[in-house]
């Protein structure tokens, strides 16, 4: 179905046709004149279906009627509200609204943390109808009261699960609680629990469901294939892996402090690597983001943070260093690749111990994913068992060192046993002006008596008299004279 049979407003098709869309895809043609229509809707698509564009269009359209030119804050509430559980994917949100709306003149603004909130403010003040936030920035907006909540019409809930998984909850309940209860509201996830089904039936009244595709499912362009290894070979095939292939691939991994050591060892290897982790700040991870979209980097090395909040329409390939723990996860993360009908590859190397995981992955999306093992990389698995860790090798020369100076003492006091020479002369006894170290002290008083032991004792002379204190008169004394 074309764009130009679903109603939509002519600013809005001239810029869909702008940025080169003329079909609508599934989840569009379904959502869209559902929301023209004013329900709410909770909607399930797998992840690069478009659904930015299935609730940003119809949103535009809703707010269109009111838009002005005025330069008064006041003529530009917030009346649409859309939150994203990262800041990549707000942003990503923010440019397709901007792109959408650049024959409207509505006023938009994107709130995220890790970034000065001043200049957020700023913008706020200036009068804006559509907001697209990070749940916790959006609070601190509302505790500063740089923003008011209370005439929005349209909420929209981008990656719900995400937000769920990532411990958004209570902040959600909170917004939900400063918006107007005469609202539209729109949820849309990749994926479906029961906590996602307590989170609709609060906020969603009567809501139209739609489903494009089975829940949790995938998209049918996505080659998967699993790789067994052991753990300490996964560096070498990953290795082997990125340089049998030079497209750009998206490698994920479970911690942050292991997205750093991979990155490092790949660029060690003279792989283009960077990394992209929480610990970053936000322009470092904007700045590796933009290289990667760009193309001048080839390989990405992320947590889950970006799995989210990354959006390229033709990335060849994503590889699962790591097997995430939530079978969800899975499905998050090999829907960068394969987007829009293109095709994609999804690989991952599983190690004994992640047996579980992959049989939690293959229960949810319903089929069992082909393995492949690589032979020739055991050589390299020899190497990497023959490597010793920093603190190992760093114990082991210590102890060497130790063994080879003991060893080394021995041999010189085995040498000089027989050695007069070796040994230093004795130290003298008795010094120049007749004192015996070798004997107890004595006073020197004493040592003169014992030496004149022979002479006659001589008499012993009257102490000196001894001058009285006087007495006061007040005590019965005679006081000073």
């Amino acid at each position: 179905m074309s764009f130009s049979e679903l109603g939509l407003l002519p600013e809005l098709l001239r810029a869909v046709v702008e940025a080169g869309y003329t079909e609508a895809t599934p989840i569009q043609a379904q959502a869209i004149p559902v929301v023209l229509a004013g329900h709410d809707i909770l909607a399930g698509a797998q992840t690069g279906t478009g659904k930015t564009a299935a609730f940003a269009l119809p949103m535009l359209q809703r707010l269109a009627p009111r838009a002005n030119t005025s330069a008064s804050p006041a003529r530009h509430p917030v009346r649409a509200l859309i939150l994203a559980p990262t800041r990549e994917l707000a942003v990503q949100v923010h440019e397709s609204v901007q792109t959408y709306c650049k024959h409207l003149p509505l006023r938009s603004a994107c709130v995220y943390g890790g970034t000065d909130i001043r200049a957020q403010i700023t913008a706020l003040r200036v009068g804006v109808e559509i907001v697209v936030a990070t749940p916790g920035r959006l609070l601190d907006h509302v505790q500063q009261k740089s923003i008011q909540l209370g005439q929005v019409e349209v909420l929209v809930l981008d990656e719900a699960d995400r937000k769920l998984d990532m411990g958004f909850l209570p902040d959600i309940r909170r917004i939900l609680d400063l918006l107007p209860e005469a609202r539209q509201s729109l949820l849309f996830s990749a994926t479906f629990s029961e906590e996602i089904r307590q989170l609709a039936n609060r906020m969603l009244k009567a809501p139209k469901f739609i489903e494009v595709a089975r829940r949790n499912t995938i998209s049918e362009t996505i080659t998967h294939r699993v790789y067994p290894v052991e753990s300490r070979a996964k560096r070498a095939l990953l290795v082997h892996l990125l340089r049998a292939d030079e497209q750009q691939t998206l490698v994920f991994v479970d911690t942050r402090l292991g997205c750093a050591r991979l990155t490092r060892h790949l660029q060690q290897c003279g792989l283009a690597a960077d990394a992209i982790h929480g610990d970053k700040n936000q322009s470092q991870r904007t700045e590796t983001l933009e290289a990667f979209k760009s193309g001048k980097l080839r390989i990405l090395v992320a947590t889950d943070v970006a799995a989210r909040g990354l959006d390229i329409d033709d990335l060849p390939a994503v590889i699962n260093y790591e097997l995430p723990h939530t079978a969800e996860d899975y499905v998050h993360r090999i829907g960068r690749t394969g987007r829009a009908g293109r095709s994609g590859r999804a690989l991952s190397l599983v190690a004994p111990e992640e047996a579980p995981r992959l049989a939690a992955i293959e229960k949810l999306i319903k089929f069992s994913i082909p393995q492949e093992k690589i032979e020739h990389v055991e050589d390299t698995g020899g190497h990497a068992r023959r490597e010793r860790s920093f603190e190992e090798r760093n114990h082991r020369r210590h102890r060497h060192e130790n063994r080879r100076h003991r060893e080394e003492r021995e041999e010189r006091t085995l040498t000089h046993a027989h050695d007069s020479s070796y040994f230093p002369p004795p130290l003298m006894r008795v010094a120049p002006d007749g004192f015996d170290f070798s004997k107890p002290y004595e006073p020197a008083a004493a040592r003169a008596s014992s030496e004149d032991s022979s002479a006659p004792p001589a008499k012993p002379s009257p102490p000196p008299p001894r001058h009285r204190r006087p007495i006061a008169a007040l005590l019965g004394g005679l006081g000073r004279k």
